[in-house]
Formats: C-alpha cells, sequence, structure tokens
C-alpha cells in the first residue's frame, strides 16, 4: 500500500484529502504544519509522496520544502503544492524549490489522483 503524508494546517482539508485518498487504496498519515512533517519525514521517512499546503503556521510549505530538497539524508519523494495562491509567484518558487506539480484548491477527487499518476505514484 502506498503512503501518503497530508500537510495542512487545516483539519478540514486533511481530512478531505483522506476521504479522496484512502479509497483509493491510500494509506494516509497527516502533518498539521511543516515543523511536524519535516520531524515526520526525519523520525519515519518511507513515504511515497507529499501533499504540502504552502501557508502555514510554525513552518511554512516552502521553507518545509527547501529543507526536504536540501537534507541529503532524507528520503525524497514527490511533493505536490496544494494551494488557494493564483498568484504564479509561490508556486513558481515552490517549483524552483523541488515541487514536482501543484494543485489548485478547492480541488476534486479526479485532480488529485489525476496529479498523483502524474508524478508517477499509481492510482
Amino acid at each position: 500500500m502506498k503512503k501518503i503524508l497530508v500537510v495542512d494546517d487545516s483539519r478540514t482539508i486533511r481530512a478531505a484529502i483522506r476521504r479522496i485518498l484512502e479509497p483509493l487504496g491510500f494509506e494516509v498519515d497527516e502533518a498539521e504544519n511543516g515543523e511536524m512533517a519535516l520531524h515526520y519525514c526525519q523520525e519515519w521517512g518511507g513515504v511515497d509522496a507529499i501533499l504540502l499546503d504552502i501557508d502555514m503556521p510554525v513552518m511554512d510549505g516552502l521553507t518545509f520544502l527547501g529543507e526536504l530538497r536540501r537534507n541529503v539524508h532524507l528520503a525524497q519523494p514527490p511533493v505536490i503544492m496544494c494551494t488557494t495562491h493564483s498568484s504564479f509567484d509561490k508556486i513558481s518558487q515552490a517549483l524552483e524549490l523541488g515541487a514536482d506539480e501543484y494543485i489548485m484548491k478547492p480541488f476534486s477527487a479526479e485532480i488529485v489522483s489525476g496529479k498523483l499518476t502524474g508524478i508517477g505514484i499509481a492510482v
């Protein structure tokens, strides 16, 4: 079973993504900010992909992504940014930092599964 780490400060968004992914056969773990996600990756690693919000308290998604990609000792799973930003500034910054794809909120199950397939995660 493929494992996805969902990182978002909104419990509602995390639950919505879980409701999309679990019926598709994914195991879902959650973190509510980038600091918790970084700790998760350091302690547990082993995720097949990360769905990552940009704007979060404590450590935002861009900071987390930069830390993840700079740390050669951590696994480097594909990262899909989830954002409400219609401005391409933060999206392009995320792609420069090593994000593989992005999704605009709100999103559908079809969009999520399509993006996962697009980065090589079988749905």
